[in-house]
């Protein structure tokens, strides 16, 4: 009992010091933030919540049975067979681009954004693991990236949905910080970019329902039902969202993460119709259903938000859920068809007009 307990305390301090000393971890909520949050419809008993009582909060027994099926249960197909390749762009044409608004898509959930003249980033997960630490995660699937970090140009603005390493990753906001212009964030999510040395002053956070002027732009904070936290002892310190990006000729979705509710319809009733929707679709499981949709529900939430097409996202990137790589695009083109809802399935590094209504998409995953 006494070498039981040592090896556990142990584990304890090893913990504590890995979290408190590494930094990829990021910032930590203060008591003052806490109390200022208090203003927030969200904010309840010290954390931010979902406007539906989900997710249920897990013992701990309960957390390492989920740990233990992910980590022992095997996906049929879960990755590519190789590695994905990527269309490249330039930095040059980054730069000087002045054409209409258009998205190059990186994997996953992460975004370029040229519109109005500027250039903008959503969730830029550029990282090769998405994980506190390179040993705790699988590679993503694209090794090249359609631009080096290193090479992107003058950044406008970086857009984050949720503080989770999939979507908020350390390295790579390092390389961007100083070229970045301003930051927008949920609510408490700008405490880890502080951390990490980027000025209060270049930080903006927002609640549910907040618009804010960005230039040319109307930026809303918009809801999602997921969840948030980058360590054991600190989930639901941050909000998590969706978000609306206006200009004055064309409107764009980005869903962020969450679990099929009612919020679609909201927002789709208050700032739809949208041009094009970038829907989450993928890293889905039946354990964890009320905070990532499937992509049935993907297809309707699209038609929610009264988005003209969707582009379904959060899929193509990362191994973090037990299904077939490709299952997420094959079943929501399934249900869209259904719903007689446009699908855009580029390739990671296509350019996509917002508002074209002309391009053609191949089934490019098939072929691997």
């Amino acid at each position: 009992m006494i070498v039981l307990l040592l090896i556990i305390g142990l584990f304890i301090l090893l913990y504590l010091a890995f979290t408190t000393y590494y930094p990829n971890f990021g910032g930590d909520v203060s008591k003052e933030q806490q109390l200022a949050y208090q203003k927030s419809a969200q904010f309840k008993n010290g954390k931010f919540n979902n406007t539906n009582p989900v997710p249920k909060e897990l013992s701990f027994s309960e957390k390492m049975d989920v740990a233990i099926y992910f980590f022992t249960s095997k996906a049929k197909n879960g990755r590519p067979k190789e590695d994905l390749k990527v269309q490249k762009i330039d930095s040059i044409d980054v730069a000087d681009y002045k054409g209409k608004a258009r998205l190059v898509w990186f994997g996953h959930s992460a975004f370029l954004l040229q519109i109005d003249g500027k250039t903008i980033l959503l969730d830029p997960m550029f990282g090769k693991v998405a994980a506190p630490h390179p040993m705790l995660g699988a590679d993503r699937f694209n090794a090249e990236l359609p631009i080096a970090i290193e090479k992107m140009p003058q950044i406008d603005a970086v857009i984050f949905s949720h503080d989770h390493y999939d979507h908020l990753d350390y390295e790579t906001v390092m390389k961007i910080k100083d070229k970045t212009k301003h930051f927008f964030t949920p609510l408490g999510v700008g405490e880890h970019l502080k951390a990490w040395g980027i000025p209060t002053s270049k930080i903006s956070e927002l609640d549910w329902w907040q618009e804010i002027q960005f230039e040319t732009l109307t930026l809303v904070c918009t809801p999602a039902q997921h969840f948030s936290g980058r360590k054991l002892d600190n989930g639901q310190s941050t909000l998590w969202s969706s978000w609306v990006i206006q200009s004055q000729n064309e409107k764009l979705f980005f869903s962020g993460d969450s679990g099929y509710a009612s919020h679609f319809a909201e927002i789709g009733n208050k700032y739809g119709p949208f041009d094009l929707a970038l829907m989450e679709c993928g890293q889905y499981d039946n354990k964890w259903s009320d905070i990532h949709m499937v992509p049935e529900e993907t297809a309707q939430a699209g038609l929610d938000v009264k988005a003209k097409k969707i582009m379904p996202i959060h899929w193509g990137g990362f191994k973090l859920a037990l299904h077939d790589w490709t299952d997420p695009i094959t079943r929501v083109q399934a249900k869209a068809k259904q719903l007689n809802l446009e699908v855009l399935t580029p390739r990671i590094g296509q350019e996509i007009f917002i508002q074209d209504t002309s391009s053609k998409y191949d089934n490019w995953w098939e072929k691997l």
